[in-house]
């Protein structure tokens, strides 16, 4: 029976840059599907239901009280820290659920072994009976029934205090030459169990800026037509050498006259349309797996099977910094260590898009989801 589990990434893992490797840990450690990503930033009423909760899970009355106080101290917008609370769900389905990520997560101990989560980017410090420092790196279920319970508290405040969560960030970074940036993880990332998306997160945690939304992303037909739709004009011109190319290469082998340079042009400025189309329906069917000529016009809302992972990141200069670490759009021509030299494999499928200006950023997030205000997508994923 397919049931339903959750990671969740504590904002002290955030703030060290350790969210990418803990989802490339999490991703490449089990089978189950990848549901839904979604930030937090819990208000202390959520705090306190998700306590009540687990205070009913099967645990030890140390591991009981040990969770129950780290949530308590570190999970509340005033912590004895005093960092952002920001905080990233990651929602899988699957048979055994719960108890495969408990496996991949590892569990509380001082010993340090093994590959999971926690014996990586956790810490358990003790002296005798007495724990001296705990910092668990993420946050999950001990079995099905307390993973409904938990869910029940993510979902009921998904819409108060999760989604886009900038007000989240310290006051040092709410300035106006701040910007909030998309970026999203492209289809091919997804398509087979990898550490892929963990590692781009890392690249980008080069740049110090904050995460403040995550949404994983099924565009229908219909979006990926609005997100693409500035470059169906731009293929228009700036592929029209290409497709003067192609001609002259087919006429040349076919034909037993001279094509004459005004012929080529206007046969060359009637074609370029048909080019531009055919290009565009390629970027269509790559980020949503589906051929926009292949089905009814009727059937271009519905989601797609492929997946995305739209991530905002916010800072001074966001946009640059982002840029700078994605690389040029061709692959083959970016600067090495960039994240399209390292996983793009060429024009079309180059890992990662990024918003190029303000503008675009605030277009592209509205069409994804991320703008703030969108209605919560667990409300669909979690029936109870």
């Amino acid at each position: 029976m397919n049931e339903l589990a959750y990671v969740l990434i504590t904002p002290y893992s955030l703030l060290k840059s350790r969210t990418g490797g803990i989802i490339a840990r999490i991703l490449t450690n089990n089978d189950l599907d990848l549901l839904a990503v979604k930030m937090y930033a819990p208000s202390d009423a959520m705090v306190d239901e998700y306590i009540n909760v687990l205070s009913q899970d099967p645990l030890t009355a140390h591991n009981r009280e040990l969770f129950s106080r780290y949530i308590q101290e570190n999970l509340r917008r005033d912590n004895p820290s005093n960092i952002s609370n920001r905080c990233v769900l990651l929602l899988f389905r699957g048979e055994n659920a719960a108890n495969i990520i408990k496996r991949a997560v590892g569990y509380v101990t001082h010993k340090s072994k093994g590959n999971t989560v926690r014996t990586t980017y956790g810490d358990y410090i003790a002296h005798g009976d007495s724990v001296v420092y705990f910092e668990p790196a993420v946050l999950c279920a001990p079995d099905d029934e307390s993973a409904k319970r938990h869910l029940r508290v993510f979902k009921k405040y998904a819409m108060g205090d999760g989604g886009v969560i900038t007000s989240s960030v310290p006051e040092s970074v709410k300035r106006k030459n701040c910007q909030t940036t998309l970026v999203m993880l492209k289809p091919d990332n997804f398509r087979k169990r990898s550490s892929r998306p963990g590692h781009i997160i890392d690249l980008f945690s080069q740049t110090g800026l904050y995460i403040v939304g995550a949404k994983l992303v099924r565009f229908s037909v219909t979006q990926a037509i609005e997100f693409y739709k500035p470059l169906r004009a731009i293929f228009e011109t700036k592929l029209e050498p290409l497709v003067e190319r192609y001609l002259r290469k087919a006429l040349d082998a076919s034909l037993p006259f001279t094509v004459t340079d005004e012929d080529m042009g206007y046969t060359v400025r009637r074609l370029r349309k048909n080019n531009a189309d055919y290009e565009f329906n390629r970027i269509v069917e790559y980020i949503t797996g589906v051929n926009p000529q292949s089905i009814s016009p009727e059937l271009y809302d519905q989601p797609a099977k492929e997946r995305c992972l739209a991530l905002l990141y916010h800072g001074v200069c966001a946009i640059p910094k982002i840029r700078l670490i994605l690389g040029d759009t061709n692959p083959q021509t970016a600067g090495g260590g960039t994240v399209r030299r390292d996983y793009g494999q060429d024009i079309l499928r180059n890992g990662v898009h990024a918003s190029d200006t303000p503008r675009n950023a605030v277009r592209e997030r509205k069409i994804v989801g991320l703008f703030g205000g969108e209605p919560s997508e667990l409300d669909k994923l979690i029936p109870y």
